[in-house]
């Protein structure tokens, strides 16, 4: 799917005055992309991916995803459009705790519901090496289990696009190469991947790398 950002603020209050975290930033990605965004800490990489997300609205500027513009949209198409075209997968995993496995990655189905959706997340449980965990709960679970369970959640909705904020960050590098690759797999079926991470590792599986810095895109690292 098509992403377009233009010109796009984000400004917050904060007691010692306001901080802006995106400035001015423009970006355009293309369907079948994996864009990997560096930038140390506090640069605006994750609010880029909540925007992209259609989770938090710019202060100013345009967000179009396949020419659509969710923010245009009222909250419940735009959480429907959401679940439909959008996966995420965190640093942090965001697994519900009292779920097991095969719950955790149902969870989308909440919102998007579908009578295939059982049989996709089986699907998901093999691919990713998770049948004999299906029934456990995440505090059962390695850290690289917990990882693949909500990159298979990230994938039951068949998104067109996956958002990644530091997905390798907590994972050894076997579990690393295992995400990784997962991601690259979703892009070579044409799907489209951003992903913010400091893991110099990824840049192998990526088509395009980009700096941040000051809420501001700088174009290719050095």
């Amino acid at each position: 799917m098509r992403i377009e950002l233009t010109d796009v603020n984000m400004t917050f209050a904060a007691p010692a005055g306001a901080v802006q975290a995106l400035a001015g930033l423009s970006l355009s990605v293309d369907k079948g992309e994996f864009v990997l965004v560096h930038g140390p800490s506090g640069c605006g990489k994750t609010t880029l991916l909540l925007v992209l997300g259609t989770l938090l609205r710019p202060t100013s500027g345009t967000v179009q995803i396949e020419g659509e513009s969710p923010y245009g949209m009222s909250p419940e198409p735009r959480c429907l459009f959401r679940a439909r075209h959008i996966g995420f997968v965190f640093q942090q995993f965001h697994l519900v705790p009292y779920l097991n496995v095969l719950d955790n990655i149902l969870v989308p189905a909440l919102a998007l519901p579908d009578v295939n959706a059982r049989e996709r997340a089986r699907e998901l449980l093999s691919r990713f090496g998770l049948t004999e965990r299906a029934e456990h709960l995440p505090a059962m679970l390695s850290t690289g289990e917990r990882q693949r369970t909500a990159l298979a959640r990230a994938l039951l909705n068949q998104p067109g696009i996956l958002l990644a904020d530091e997905p390798t960050g907590n994972l050894d590098a076997q579990n690393a190469e295992i995400v990784m690759t997962r991601l690259g797999e979703f892009v070579q079926h044409g799907g489209t991947v951003i992903a913010a991470t400091h893991d110099e590792r990824a840049a192998r599986y990526a088509t395009r790398r980009l700096s941040m810095a000051k809420g501001r895109l700088l174009g290719e690292p050095k």
